[in-house]
């Protein structure tokens, strides 16, 4: 199992310069403790979750460290051109020597799409086409430059029981994402579903809310919190003004799909909260179901030194009985 760190470079206090510096130190923070990976999110027209560039990120930790791999969760590959994503991809591999983790997803908020000028229903086929032509501009195309150190970087592809998501990944030998609100009963769906097609077990990452301390109401306060947040935030970004060629069925059927996805009460019913026993227990159960497991930690509190408190715990009393 690896274990990872999952920042979205979230502005409590309205500053998102601070917020961006306070993620670049978790992430150092989070390679001293020993953590495998960090992931950075994607998100667009967001006052809260600052981070609309992951590569930008991810290249200044690169430069910040030296072990911990880095990922995206995920490119909003729709978004991008190919060609221009499979560069900075490839750079920041080089730059990273060696370090990156890619991980895609067809995005689908309101804002994106009115400022991107995409219809939610061309989305997953982007997403496909395009992560597919970023892998042959990486390891096929002659005229590419400058080509990954790693001979083959580990692509994931985000899902929320989409069956064409599985099945793309299956085919491609890509390995698959599920957010924090994804139940363990959904991954091992997915991963029964994946391993029928490709005789294989992917690679998988599983997001979750973590807070841990040795006093469980504390924790839960503290991950209730900034769940709660965070969900309302991101709820918040599916509004805008309706045009002339609006289709409503359609927004109304994306709204419904994003507001199951940001379910604050499936999120914390799937976390990894509480004392530190409760939670080694937790893991161990995700452990011993998932295959493959790659378990990135979604740290829960509005306070940034809170984070770094609940961080070191785990590190001195949940990580060495886990692994």
């Amino acid at each position: 199992m690896k274990l990872g760190v999952f920042l979205l470079t979230e502005n409590y206090h309205k500053n998102p310069h601070i917020a961006i510096l306070n993620d670049v130190e978790l992430a150092v923070y989070a390679e001293s403790l020993g953590f495998d990976e960090v992931w950075f999110a994607e998100h667009h027209f967001n006052s809260f979750s600052v981070i609309p560039n992951p590569s930008l990120m991810m290249t200044y930790v690169a430069a910040k460290t030296s072990k911990i791999r880095i990922g995206s969760a995920a490119f909003l590959a729709p978004f991008y051109h190919p060609l221009r994503l499979a560069e900075e991809i490839s750079t920041l591999d080089n730059l990273s020597t060696g370090r990156v983790n890619a991980g895609f997803a067809k995005g689908g908020f309101a804002l994106d799409l009115k400022n991107f000028q995409a219809s939610s229903e061309e989305l997953r086929v982007r997403l496909f086409n395009n992560v597919k032509e970023i892998d042959e501009t990486l390891y096929k195309k002659e005229e590419f430059y400058p080509k990954p150190i790693q001979s083959k970087i580990p692509f994931y592809i985000a899902t929320f029981s989409s069956k064409e998501s599985i099945e793309f990944a299956a085919k491609n030998n890509y390995g698959l994402m599920f957010s924090q609100g994804a139940t363990i009963e959904e991954c091992e769906e997915a991963v029964a579903y994946y391993k029928q097609l490709s005789g294989l077990e992917p690679e998988v990452v599983l997001m979750r809310v973590f807070y841990t301390s040795h006093n469980s109401v504390e924790a839960y306060e503290n991950a209730v919190v900034a769940t709660d947040h965070f969900i309302k935030s991101m709820r918040s970004l599916n509004a805008f003004k309706e045009q002339p060629s609006f289709n409503q069925a359609n927004y109304t059927a994306l709204l419904d799909q994003r507001y199951q996805f940001f379910d604050a009460k499936k999120f914390m019913s799937c976390a990894v909260v509480g004392n530190v026993h409760e939670c080694k227990a937790q893991i161990l159960e995700i452990k011993r179901r998932i295959k493959n497991l790659h378990l990135v930690l979604k740290p829960a509190s509005v306070d940034a030194r809170r984070i770094r408190t609940t961080l070191k715990l785990f590190h001195k009393e949940i990580q060495p009985y886990i692994k």
